[in-house]
């Protein structure tokens, strides 16, 4: 229950001690950065929140502790990235989509946490793997390309609406000619794969991954392995689509099966080909851009959910 009065005074009711303890933030570290970000003063005082300021700062902190609502009320601190994109959605004018996000949960992490996209655009990106067959998401590091598509999978997965996961990428740093690397196939693909094993053990855990990829439920393996292959019930998953040539992508486009889904996701500012080579991800987005069936998805520095020095970084060799 919310209260106001004309002395630019508001206090919000907690739910928990977790949640105030959510709020505060570890030496009140949440409540700094709430101040700094709104300019409105912050007490927790038992289960209340009361925020002193000028009344229109008061009105939009409060509306960014609603739009947090989601985070703290489970007790966890809120990412400071999560802060500023909620405090962005105000600026913009889109409080009420971003309160959408809140109730967009794909599912639970390994950890207990809820998985869920975290800025309006990286909604946006699932709402069209949901809704299309085939979806491209283009937009630099950090913004959750593969993760949430991942997340996504693993949810019709125990939904029973696919029956694989396919994760694949160009080994592009070693010309997709593994023969010249050491050891065994494994030994080989893995560092080139390694990111897209990281985001499945955060979704399912180690043991659950690896047993389900040696049940064939989970497939991660290269982009040339996908020739002649017809993936069908699948969602299928190419990283660093950037780094893969016209002609790769073609011949990977062309696998969908039956009953199948596809996500294709790069960085077009990050390609390693060669200097005589084109991406495909760049002349795919350019053929299909107006395709029926097909949504094209783009993420910008302000949907980077990493360390917030990422965002800066990003701009920085922008």
């Amino acid at each position: 229950m919310r209260e106001a009065s004309s002395e630019g005074h508001f206090i919000i009711d907690l739910p928990s001690t977790d949640a105030a303890t959510a709020l505060s933030g570890p030496g009140n570290r949440f409540i700094k950065k709430f101040e700094d970000l709104t300019g409105v003063s912050l007490t927790i005082r038992g289960l209340q929140l009361e925020m002193n300021g000028i009344m229109p700062k008061l009105e939009q902190a409060s509306a960014l502790v609603e739009l947090t609502r989601p985070i703290w009320e489970q007790g966890l601190e809120v990412p400071e990235v999560d802060l500023k994109a909620a405090f962005t959605s105000l600026n913009m004018g889109q409080a009420s989509s971003h309160a959408e996000l809140g109730k967009k949960v794909l599912a639970r992490s390994k950890a207990g946490k809820y998985l869920r996209p975290r800025t309006i655009r990286q909604k946006a990106y699932v709402d069209a793997i949901e809704n299309f067959d085939l979806t491209f998401a283009i937009g630099p590091a950090g913004t959750g390309k593969t993760f949430l598509a991942t997340i996504l999978a693993s949810r019709l997965l125990s939904e029973k609406k696919i029956e694989r996961i396919i994760l694949t990428r160009p080994a592009v740093e070693a010309g997709e000619n593994l023969g010249f690397l050491p050891g065994d196939l494994q030994q080989k693909v893995d560092p080139y794969l390694r990111p897209l094993f990281d985001s499945l053990h955060n979704i399912f855990g180690y043991e659950k991954t690896n047993a389900l990829i040696e049940k064939g439920i989970i497939e991660v393996a290269p982009l040339a392995f996908m020739r002649g292959r017809t993936l069908d019930d699948a969602l299928i998953i190419l990283d660093e689509a950037q780094n893969a040539t016209k002609a790769q992508m073609r011949m990977f486009l062309t696998r969908l099966g039956e009953r199948s889904k596809m996500v294709v996701n790069g960085d077009v500012t990050q390609i390693d080909l060669n200097n005589n080579q084109e991406s495909g991800l760049v002349e795919a987005v350019k053929l299909f851009s107006n395709t029926d069936g097909i949504k094209i998805c783009r993420l910008t520095v302000e949907d980077v959910v990493r360390h917030t020095l990422v965002q800066k970084i990003i701009e920085a060799y922008q």
